[in-house]
């Protein structure tokens, strides 16, 4: 389930990186990235089928990798004070942030190698130094809501030497329209 769910979110973030300047694109975009947060809130299950490959100029497609394993030993573990912020109702032009703040509570040092948004208007900034076993950091991340009218749903994706290694944190807002 979390393989498919990982490979949807996946195809969504491409489309909309491609995307960022094409608001219909967005709005779809946003409008998947609900979907697989709503499912993934109740413990749903998508029936999304795995993308397929198609062969260009006549060539076969890549060995799809296996999926990686868990490593032995002892690791870092997230423990987010909240995982979703509702920013509310902001106006057309905001630039509005929010600090999820977390504890590694883990069996190792924890190292967050990159962290990113779904979108261009979505900046988050974390801290590059280990944190150690029962330390505690901040992840900033900084919406700008110019030309992004109505409801808004985007996503972080944190890259660390946890298990998973990816990590998903949420923001959302009501954009006023620009009067």
């Amino acid at each position: 389930m979390r393989t498919i769910m990982k490979t949807f979110f996946s195809l969504a973030v491409v489309a909309l990186l491609a995307s960022c300047g094409n608001s219909e694109l967005e709005r779809r975009i946003t409008k998947l990235e609900g979907k697989v947060a709503a499912l993934e809130g109740k413990g749903g299950v998508a029936s999304v089928s795995s993308p397929t490959i198609t062969p260009v100029n006549n060539t076969t497609p890549a060995a799809t990798p296996a999926p990686a394993e868990k490593p032995d030993g002892p690791l870092p573990l997230f423990s987010f004070s909240e995982e979703l912020h509702d920013f509310g109702t902001i106006k057309d032009g905001d630039v509005v942030e929010h600090v999820f703040s977390f504890t590694n509570t883990g069996a190792a040092p924890l190292i967050i190698s990159d962290a990113k948004g779904s979108c261009g208007c979505t900046v988050p900034e974390w801290p590059k130094e280990p944190i150690p076993v029962g330390g505690t950091g901040e992840l900033r991340v900084k919406f700008n809501s110019k030309n992004k009218p109505g409801i808004q749903n985007k996503t972080v994706t944190i890259t660390a030497n946890t298990w998973p290694t990816t990590q998903r944190l949420r923001i959302k807002a009501n954009v006023l329209k620009a009067e």
